[in-house]
């Protein structure tokens, strides 16, 4: 009985007609093509010189809201810092850089004064309850499922122009695992 098992499995491994072989090389070859293209179908990314932009999204805003949010983060390639200087889009009347924090035990939130900079080798991650930006006085409302144009402009890279996808009201930026969602 023990002599029947290896022949069993060498039978599997090895002699397996040709066109089982193909069929099972051909679902192997279909799930990679499919695996691979799982990320660029969950985050995008944009790049301007040295820097890359991550994953830039919102959320969706329920009707009548005046103001949401935007989230990235921005991987400095380069050997030199570098400053995000400002953000416009068709989608509000005017967009600025915040940040979020805590002190004495309130929250609070208040514009970035002189941009935020990325430094050498580095990243920074805009995300809910950090730095974030805020798209006020909105023209329409974002709606999951759609992307809307902003250009972020940077002081040495110069100007990007990138594309917020537009996530559910509660979700946290399924794109860029490494964000810390604690809003």
């Amino acid at each position: 009985m023990s002599n029947l098992l290896p022949k069993a499995q060498t039978f599997v491994l090895r002699g397996a007609p040709f066109h089982l072989q193909q069929r099972v090389g051909l679902a192997v070859l279909s799930l990679l093509l499919l695996l691979a293209c799982v990320p660029s179908a969950i985050a995008h990314g944009f790049k301007v010189g040295d820097l890359e932009i991550e994953h830039p999204w919102s959320r969706a805003t329920p009707p009548g809201a005046k103001v949401a949010g935007g989230y990235f983060t921005v991987v400095n390639k380069g050997s030199a810092p570098d400053r995000l200087l400002s953000i416009s889009s068709d989608i509000s009347d005017k967009a600025e850089l915040h940040e979020m924090g805590v002190k004495d035990g309130v929250m609070t939130m208040r514009p970035v004064e002189g941009g935020l900079e990325i430094p050498a080798g580095g990243k920074v991650a805009l995300k809910p309850g950090a730095y974030h930006l805020m798209f006020t006085g909105l023209k329409r409302q974002p709606k999951q499922g759609e992307k809307f144009p902003a250009t972020l402009t940077f002081e040495k890279a110069g100007s990007v122009k990138v594309e917020f996808a537009v996530e559910g009201m509660g979700e946290t930026g399924s794109g860029d695992m490494d964000m810390d969602h604690a809003e």
